[in-house]
């Protein structure tokens, strides 16, 4: 990860965390629509969960154990406050370099983290601003990482040779948004993503990256995009998403 990577993705972090504090002060216990049974209260205490996490993790260099640490005493929004500074240290102290565990199979470095934090804090942003009606877009390039993550990492990793998918698709699936593609082309035992837009495929689906990302999360319907082709794989092609991403 390049000097301005690592810089661009602690930026986001910190305002889309500093954006989360200040939307959930107008209320912890409102209902966030695209988590049924979550509510602002819970979106808050899981975010400061994960970012004391990755703390440990960087500290360590694997996962801690035991975990997690009874924190149900904890004022939500002060605990919140602590974790997303502390985070943010974590990061900086740790650098881009610094081996340590990931669930990446390419990635283990710190470097990993910086992205990973900036894209759950960004989504659990949104997450807040739906419960009340505040909604403001993901950064672009953000957002467009976000995509990348999604597909190449989470759905294009090795997780299906065992075929444990209610969803095999079977088919190819494109998603172009800001003038990248990526196509997918999956089955039960495999889900394999390249950049471009090689070969014919059975659907496509376009859309702005803040649409497509929210979309790939669930929390957005499926009338923020656009797609022409086959229905049926759009359809088989998100629930295999929400599979890995749950």
């Amino acid at each position: 990860m390049s000097p301005d990577r690592a810089a661009f993705s602690l930026d986001c972090l910190r305002a889309d965390s500093a954006r989360l504090a200040e939307v959930a002060r107008l209320g912890l216990s409102a209902d966030v629509p695209s988590c049924p049974g979550w509510t602002v209260d819970t979106v808050v205490r899981h975010t400061a969960t994960v970012y004391l996490h990755k703390v440990e993790v960087l500290r360590l260099g694997r996962l801690p154990d035991p975990w997690p640490p009874d924190l149900t005493s904890r004022d939500a929004l002060d605990l919140y406050d602590e974790a997303r500074a502390k985070v943010v240290a974590a990061l900086e102290q740790a650098g881009t370099d610094l081996p340590t565990w990931t669930f990446s199979p390419d990635d283990k470095t710190s470097a990993f983290w910086y992205r990973r934090m900036a894209l759950e804090t960004a989504v659990h942003r949104v997450d807040v601003e739906q419960a009340h009606d505040v909604v403001t877009p993901i950064d672009r390039a953000l957002a467009l990482d976000g995509i990348d993550e999604i597909l190449v990492l989470m759905l294009g990793g090795p997780w299906w040779e065992e075929g444990d998918t209610s969803h095999p698709v079977d088919a190819g699936v494109r998603i172009t948004s800001e003038g990248r593609s990526w196509t997918i082309r999956a089955d039960a035992t495999s889900a394999t993503v390249t950049q471009g837009k090689e070969g014919e495929v059975d659907a496509e689906i376009f859309g702005e990256a803040n649409d497509i990302l929210l979309w790939l999360w669930g929390r957005r319907g499926s009338d923020t995009i656009q797609t022409v082709g086959n229905d049926t794989a759009v359809e088989a092609f998100r629930n295999r998403v929400a599979e890995c991403t749950t």
